[in-house]
């Protein structure tokens, strides 16, 4: 440290620690992705192709037992959620993700979905990535504003690593976690998403996420068909968020009910998958047969281990029924105790609808004909923008993993069109609209984010003298002589605020002695023009202040009981200086 401040300029720093941040998430992301191939191809080793298999309706339930007694008993917090985590770091806890996060969702989801849970590694490598970030950042002893890019450093190199695509790396920063690109952020953001892409190569050579090659030139009159999915995959972002939402609400009210969550959750996972085996783990090598099919006996391979194999007639009966169901494997995985993300669902759901589509399309021969492969990759793009609300994510990546370049100006109208119209009915991403609905979601705006990375902790005042309504004047003039503050509550003997005492008030009356003993608080107090409630908002805070122009406001937890009070002077100081902070290059 005493080198590194006599050497070292903070920029420096940040861009060293931003190349140390590359190395760490790429090797972290090639753990994962060694660790669950060798878990699945242990417990698949010798399944037969033309039947079923018994194993699929044990594997993922013992999965997600292993890993919530490794949640439970060794990590001892919760993990899931992990790009939602992130944000709330950001906005809530200066950016401080704990140590354990470096290692612990690596383990958690290799088991899950090793063992078949139907969720994506992506985000807990996200939240690895930033942790890591996080974590280096804590370590140097960096500014709170340099741990949020750091935060975003970490993260923009999982996604680089996991996918090999570093433009999706930094685009995801700016769009999903929602951190400013300026001149200064985006050196660090790009010297770690190119660290984590080389050593990516290093480490497993140069084959894709995705193997693609375009099947026929994209042309113009292809429009209304890529408007027209577009559309489709909007309505099917709107279904896996909905649907997702109602799954985790069920799952919710089971949360003291460990077996039970276990019971439910593994019973329904086994056995969609034993129906439909696509949706074992990841499913990438679904995506895989129809994005390099040539011929039906290609797509045909999807069939496989499942009670359809041999009913080729059926293929777009199975996929249907595969779009809809996985939305609800992910959610028994996760709400069972299993550890994974919705990227790779989102990217999973999006290849499907878009073949789905394709093929009704030139099954009822609706315009001209619509390559199969090109709409499974554009599908893809379109869903995950929908959901993740982040139309360049969505572009870039799929682009990258797939060289699909040539496909660019399709990948644009249909991730548009999907945002555009998601954006009617859900103005927040899946992993934003959690924090958004509690307040808690920085945005690129700059009040706003002021705002939200403000908290009542920094600002609530505990020092104060409070009195009963049953003293007398004398006396309270005597807790005035001594108030370092003009915030003077009146308690009852339970801590319950009753009102307080306005200075300003009672200044013709203080003075005069013969009074002292004849006018009690209880006849002198005013009630309050408004009560802020702990862990209120800060928005909802300034609104109050500004609606009733009061210079104090006291904080109440649910009983009415006073914790505090927040000066209207204080407040503002705080948020200047937020805001000069976040305007600061």
């Amino acid at each position: 440290m005493a080198w590194k401040e006599t050497h070292l300029t903070d920029k420096q720093m940040t861009v060293i620690l931003a190349f140390m941040i590359g190395i760490l998430a790429s090797m972290a992301a090639y753990i994962l992705h060694t660790l669950i191939h060798q878990i699945q191809a242990i417990l698949t080793e010798g399944f037969e192709v033309t039947s079923f298999n018994w194993l699929y309706l044990v594997f993922p339930v013992i999965g997600i037992y292993l890993t919530s007694l490794f949640v439970r008993h060794i990590v001892r917090d919760n993990i899931s959620h992990g790009i939602t985590r992130i944000l709330y770091a950001i906005s809530r806890k200066r950016s401080r993700l704990k140590p354990h996060n470096c290692w612990s969702s690596v383990i958690a989801s290799a088991i899950t979905i090793g063992f078949g849970g139907s969720v994506g590694a992506e985000a807990p490598i996200v939240l690895t990535g930033s942790a890591i970030g996080s974590n280096l950042g804590q370590l140097f002893k960096m500014d709170n504003k340099t741990l949020m890019l750091l935060v975003g450093c970490g993260a923009a190199a999982a996604i680089s690593g996991i996918f090999k695509a570093p433009i999706a790396g930094l685009v995801f920063t700016l769009e999903v976690l929602m951190v400013d690109l300026t001149m200064a952020s985006l050196l660090p953001i790009l010297v770690s998403t190119i660290t984590a892409n080389v050593f990516t190569w290093l480490l497993m050579g140069g084959n894709s996420l995705f193997s693609f090659h375009m099947d026929g030139a994209w042309q113009v009159e292809r429009v209304p068909a890529c408007v027209l999915l577009g559309l489709f995959c909007a309505f099917i972002s709107l279904y896996f968020i909905r649907t997702m939402t109602f799954c985790e609400g069920i799952f919710a009210k089971m949360k003291n009910h460990p077996y039970g969550k276990l019971a439910v959750g593994g019973i329904m996972l086994s056995s969609l998958i034993f129906l439909f085996p696509a949706l074992y783990g990841e499913g990438y090598s679904a995506i895989n047969i129809l994005l390099n099919g040539r011929t039906e006996a290609d797509w045909d391979k999807l069939l496989n281990n499942s009670l359809f194999y041999g009913h080729s007639n059926l293929l777009v009966v199975y996929i249907a029924l595969v779009l809809l169901t996985k939305v609800f494997a992910t959610s028994c995985t996760n709400g069972a105790g299993g550890c994974g993300g919705t990227f790779a669902p989102s990217l999973f759901i999006g290849g499907f609808g878009g073949f789905l589509f394709a093929r009704i399309w030139n099954m009822q021969q609706i315009g001209v004909y619509v390559p199969e492969k090109n709409f499974t990759l554009l599908g893809m793009a379109g869903v995950m923008a929908g959901v993740m609300h982040a139309p360049l994510t969505g572009i870039f990546l799929i682009a990258e993993i797939t060289g699909g370049y040539a496909l660019f100006v399709p990948l644009i109208i249909v991730s548009t069109v999907s945002v555009m119209v998601m954006s009617i009915f859900e103005p927040h991403s899946i992993y934003a609209m959690r924090l958004a609905r509690q307040g808690k979601l920085i945005t690129h705006h700059t009040d706003k984010a002021a705002l939200t990375l403000m908290s009542m902790d920094s600002i609530i005042e505990k020092d104060y003298l409070s009195v009963a309504p049953d003293m007398p004047l004398g006396k309270l003039v005597n807790v005035l002589s001594r108030s370092q503050t003009v915030f003077i509550p009146v308690l009852d003997n339970g801590g319950r605020l009753l009102g307080s005492v306005d200075i300003t008030k009672i200044r013709h009356i203080v003075f005069r002695t013969e009074l002292y003993t004849k006018f009690t608080v209880s006849q002198l107090m005013v009630s309050l023009p408004a009560v802020l409630y702990t862990n209120e908002p800060m928005e909802e805070v300034m609104k109050k202040f500004e609606k009733c122009n009061a210079e104090y406001l006291p904080i109440v937890d649910i009983n009415n009981k006073l914790t505090g009070f927040i000066s209207r002077t204080r407040m503002y100081a705080m948020y200047r200086k937020m805001v000069a902070d976040l305007s600061a290059e």
